[in-house]
Order: C-alpha cells, then sequence, then structure tokens
C-alpha cells in the first residue's frame, strides 16, 4: 500500500510484523528506547508527511511503559506533519477502570482517551472493549473490532461434538457476551454465579420461652373462636404489659415436656416450601449451589467458616478430628444487635440504586476484603456436555478454576473450554489454570503479548490468531472503504 507507514511499538512486535506481512508491507523505522534515568526515547526513522501512520501497541506486561511510549510516538509523527495517525490498540489499557469504583475514585480509561486525543491521535482500532460503552470517552472515531467470529470459527474446526456444547458465563456482567457467542453457534447457555453467603445465626434460650398450640394438646384445648396454630410468646421480665398478662393468662405449662415443642406432623402448620414442593417447576432442576471457601469449592459438609470463628475475647482449639471442639458461647445481646442490624455493608452505585454487576472478579478487587465464604450458583443443564466458559480476559485465575470445577463436580460436564479474548495471565493464573484439573483447554487470541516460554510449556494453551482482523481493518479505513462488514464475518 502506497501512502502508508506501519510503526511497532515495543509491546507486542510480534503481532505488528504478522499485520505487515499480510498487508505485503515492512514495519517502519524506529529507534525506541530508554535513557539512563528510565525516560522512553522515540526517533522515528522515515519521513511521515503526508502519510496515513498506523501505531500497533497493544498492552503488555509493563502496561506504562507501553501507554508512555504510544504517547510520544503520536505526539513525534504529528510533528512530523503526518495525513493521519491511527492507533492500533488490540488490548485497550485501563478498559476495565471505566467507571468509579468509590467516591473518590477515577475514570483512568477516560483519562487514557483524552491524553489519546491531546497527543494528535485521529482513529482508533481495538478489539473488545471492557465495556462497550468507552467509545463515548472518545471525541476521534473508534472502531471496536470483535473476536467472536474467529473463536466461533475455531470452535466449529476443533472442537469434536460442539453442537450439543454450552456456553457459560462466569458471572454476571458477562451474560451478554456468552449470549451472543450462544446465538452465533445456535447453543443453549448457562451462568455460573457467586454471592455471599450469610452466617447461620445460632438459636439459644433467652429469657422468653415461646409455646406451640397443638391442636392435638388435650390438656390446654385451645378456644373454638382461636386459631390452634398461633404462637403465643410468653415474657420473662417481671414488667409485663396487662396486655400481654391478659394474652398470655391461657398459657400455662403442665409440666417440664410442655416446653418443648410439638414438632410432628399434624401439629403444626407446613411451611410454604414444603407444601410448594409438590409443584415445582422442572426447571429448578438446572438449579445447582455449591460452597467456596477461600476461593475453593468444598463440599456441603464442610465446616463453616463463620462457625469456626471464635468470638470477641474467647479462644477455641483448633480442629481435631479424635474429639469435637467446643463451641463458642453465644451472646444473647450480640445476636439481638446481629438480628437487627445487616452483618455486611451494601454494594451499591455511588447514585444510590444497586449497581450492576461486574463483569470480572478482578474489578473492584482493590481495597475490598474477600469473604472468607460464598455461595456459587450453577443455571443450566451442563450434564454430560461439554461446556465454553466464556469472558473477554484471562487475568486472575479464582473465578475460571471455580467455575470449572462447579460446572464439573456439580454439574457433571465432561469437557471445559476457558476461552477470553485477551491472555493476561497475571500473578501465574496460567499455571494454576494447568494444574487444575476440571480445565481441559485454555484459548485465547493474541491480542496480548504471551511469554514464548509459558507458551511452550503450557500444555492446555491454544492462541488464535487475529491479525487478519486487524490487517483487512488497516486496508479499509486507508482506502475509505467501509468496515461495518467486519462486525459480522461469514465463517
Amino acid at each position: 500500500m502506497r501512502g502508508v507507514q506501519i510503526f511497532s511499538g515495543t509491546s507486542h512486535p510480534l503481532l505488528a510484523e504478522t499485520i505487515c506481512e499480510r498487508l505485503g508491507t515492512q514495519p517502519a523505522r524506529a529507534n525506541l528506547g530508554k535513557f539512563a534515568n528510565g525516560e522512553t526515547s522515540v526517533n522515528i526513522g522515515v519521513s511521515v508527511r503526508n502519510q496515513d501512520v498506523y501505531i500497533v501497541q497493544s498492552g503488555s506486561g509493563k502496561i506504562n511503559d507501553s501507554v508512555m511510549e504510544l504517547l510520544i510516538m503520536i505526539s513525534a509523527c504529528k510533528g512530523g506533519s503526518a495525513k493521519s495517525i491511527t492507533a492500533v490498540m488490540p488490548y485497550f489499557p485501563y478498559s476495565r477502570q471505566s467507571k468509579k469504583k468509590s467516591h473518590r475514585g477515577a475514570i483512568t480509561a477516560r483519562m487514557l482517551a483524552n491524553l489519546l486525543s491531546v497527543a494528535g491521535v485521529d482513529h482508533v482500532i481495538t478489539l473488545d472493549l471492557h465495556a462497550s460503552q468507552m467509545q463515548g470517552f472518545f471525541g476521534k472515531p473508534v472502531d471496536n473490532l470483535f473476536a467472536e467470529p474467529f473463536i466461533a470459527r475455531w470452535i466449529r474446526m476443533n472442537v469434536p461434538g460442539w453442537k450439543e456444547a454450552v456456553v457459560v458465563s462466569k458471572n454476571a456482567g458477562g451474560t451478554k457476551r456468552v449470549t451472543s457467542l450462544a446465538d452465533t453457534l445456535k447453543l443453549n447457555f448457562g451462568i455460573v454465579t457467586t454471592d455471599r453467603r450469610r452466617p447461620k445465626m445460632s438459636v439459644t434460650m433467652t429469657d422468653s420461652t415461646v409455646f406451640f398450640d397443638s391442636i392435638e394438646d388435650e390438656e390446654t384445648p385451645a378456644p373454638k373462636d382461636q386459631d390452634p396454630f398461633v404462637v403465643r410468646v410468653q415474657s420473662g421480665s417481671d414488667e409485663a404489659s396487662e396486655s400481654e398478662k391478659f394474652q398470655n393468662a391461657d398459657v400455662v405449662p403442665a409440666s417440664a415436656s410442655s416446653l418443648i415443642p410439638d414438632l410432628s406432623s399434624g401439629a403444626r402448620r407446613p411451611s410454604e416450601l414444603e407444601a410448594a414442593r409438590e409443584y415445582t417447576d422442572v426447571r429448578v432442576r438446572d438449579v445447582i449451589t455449591g460452597r467456596l471457601v477461600q476461593g475453593q469449592l468444598v463440599d456441603d459438609d464442610y465446616p463453616s467458616a463463620e462457625s469456626s470463628a471464635p468470638v470477641s475475647g474467647e479462644t477455641t482449639p483448633g480442629p481435631n478430628p479424635s474429639h469435637d471442639s467446643s463451641e463458642p458461647i453465644a451472646d444473647p445481646m450480640a445476636e439481638s444487635l446481629i438480628s437487627t442490624t445487616s452483618s455486611q455493608p451494601a454494594d451499591h452505585a455511588l447514585g444510590g440504586s444497586f449497581d450492576a454487576a461486574e463483569s470480572s472478579d478482578e474489578e473492584g478487587s482493590v481495597a475490598r476484603t474477600a469473604e472468607q465464604e460464598k455461595t456459587i450458583t450453577l443455571v443450566g443443564d451442563v450434564c454430560d456436555r461439554t461446556v465454553f466458559i466464556v469472558d473477554d480476559m484471562i487475568d486472575k485465575s479464582g473465578s475460571w478454576i471455580a467455575a470449572a470445577e462447579t460446572v464439573v463436580k456439580k454439574g457433571g460436564a465432561k469437557k471445559v473450554y476457558c476461552i477470553a479474548t485477551h491472555g493476561l495471565f497475571g500473578n501465574e493464573s496460567l499455571e494454576q489454570m494447568e494444574q487444575c484439573k476440571s480445565i481441559d483447554h485454555i484459548v485465547v487470541t493474541n491480542t496480548f503479548p504471551v511469554d514464548p516460554q509459558m507458551l511452550k510449556k503450557s500444555k492446555k494453551l491454544i492462541v488464535i490468531d487475529i491479525s487478519s482482523l486487524v490487517a483487512e481493518s488497516i486496508r479499509r479505513h486507508h482506502y475509505g472503504e467501509s468496515v461495518s462488514a467486519l462486525f459480522h464475518l461469514n465463517d
């Protein structure tokens, strides 16, 4: 192509070379380095006057250096009288910080968009923005391409029996992405969500006594005009009001055995849940719940973290299978306080209404204490089926492993594919997912650079090349052709 100069930053040079190879050109010369004090040095080695300049710079492990290098390259080309400057950013840095997490938080993605505009960018090309609304941060045109057609094509060509598979979202925020892929492949979809597990309140005998009147009680028959199932409470306080004394006058226990509530089938009214069990919708069978303790899926009989936590000022011995551990003494005043106040602070938006679910477990993880125990819920039938767990990026491995173990151990899935567009793999997450027996394959694209040594060691990692999509977008933009066809690729 004439009148085009494609520069490559230091973040992902292999992707830039592949794009240039598909366009039949070579990356333009540019000297990139650092001064002795750590400042970024950029020197453009070719003339860019009246040229269409494309700078390929994705995110990388050194994310701040990559951003600063891109801004300096844009400014250098702008000073060289370039006709237009397009920033090709397959992974847009700071895309997860697209909204305030607290009252004093920063919308860093909008700040980066402003920096790009001030540096002199005219157009931005990116893939699978974490939040598509981020396109409104820019005052310049943004092409947010989708890797979904390439992922769907790979599934059709490499997954045996994919027509019987199920697409699963590992959080509530990613359902739109999952349903889009499910519609493309004409598959069913499901969802895995995690929620707080509220502490169980222990019931202790206090100063008040509860009496259950039974229709089978022959000693103290209930009046005809009174409901036989009414539960009346007799307070232990000496200063009872006259109305309370009048209401409790006919409740006199004959013996100590009358203090024990009669829980026989004919002595109490069945609860609404028990009455509805015979008429429950069969779709409820597809809802499966499990327990997550410190990020690990455990059995239902695993000891609760709340029950093992000692009360303030008291100590309990550690768990010992040879004898029963002593239970902490419950404080009636503390229990009454907990019952009237919420033990967990409510997560709400700054406007006062409840915020939407975060689309990844990495969002909002800063300055937030992790609960020791959560409830994980699987909605959808995955028994004896292949499962595609889909999200836009893989950074931490906690939610991926929890979702995979849930669909395998609780749902009975036979094979699990973890699929994402951006493979960030921070904090040894790839090694942790490799060790998880419930995960069979990890599929990502090459929008984010993966260490070649890591790629050689991994037995489950599969990288899909999307350089043809980016190259075609550059070609269409240079010749003034429509890029709308790239959003609906036909396989």
